[in-house]
């Protein structure tokens, strides 16, 4: 035993005094390991805000699929801050009043609570057609008709009219 403590006590790197550059080998050599691609499982997604009372369209990256409640979200949270800096805001404020989204077909119903009326305002029009531009960019989704205590909502369109009917992009000019 004694013998083997001996032998593996003279092995090793002896410590040295003075610290030394180490030149590395010459010549071509493989990297041990390949070079990291892109990140994955990073996905593009389209948001609509608002830029000088008009409706932006803006790609942002999403770690995942968004759902379409995730994509509420991300409109009431706003442009990030290059985003701000470009002049882009949101029409929906940080008191949302969707209370939820599903999709029906190629259809997606947006529940709204009491405050939002459809009254017809500029910044309506701009809030409802930033939810119809978003959900409409997905590909599953067509159509938007919003809903209140069940009932289809009369909301404000670009030209000013209050529709109770399914919503399309179309209904909102976006500027690229």
């Amino acid at each position: 035993m004694a013998a083997a403590l001996a032998l593996l006590a003279g092995c090793g790197v002896s410590a040295e005094d003075r610290p030394r550059v180490i030149e590395p080998p010459g010549g071509p050599h493989p990297m041990a390991t390949t070079p990291p691609a892109e990140p994955t499982g990073q996905l593009t997604e389209t948001l609509c805000f608002v830029r000088d009372e008009r409706l932006v369209r803006v790609d942002r990256r999403v770690p995942s699929p968004s759902t379409p409640d995730t994509q509420i979200r991300y409109l009431v949270e706003g442009p990030t801050a290059g985003d701000r800096d470009a002049g882009l805001a949101t029409a929906l404020t940080g008191a949302s009043r969707i209370t939820g989204v599903r999709i029906t077909g190629r259809e997606a119903l947006v529940d709204v609570a009491d405050g939002l009326a459809g009254t017809g305002r500029t910044d309506e029009m701009l809030a409802f057609g930033q939810v119809v531009c978003t959900l409409t960019a997905r590909p599953d989704v067509d159509l938007v008709s919003f809903l209140h205590d069940s009932r289809r909502l009369g909301v404000p369109r670009a030209d000013g009219s209050l529709s109770t009917g399914p919503l399309t992009v179309s209904d909102y000019p976006v500027a690229r």
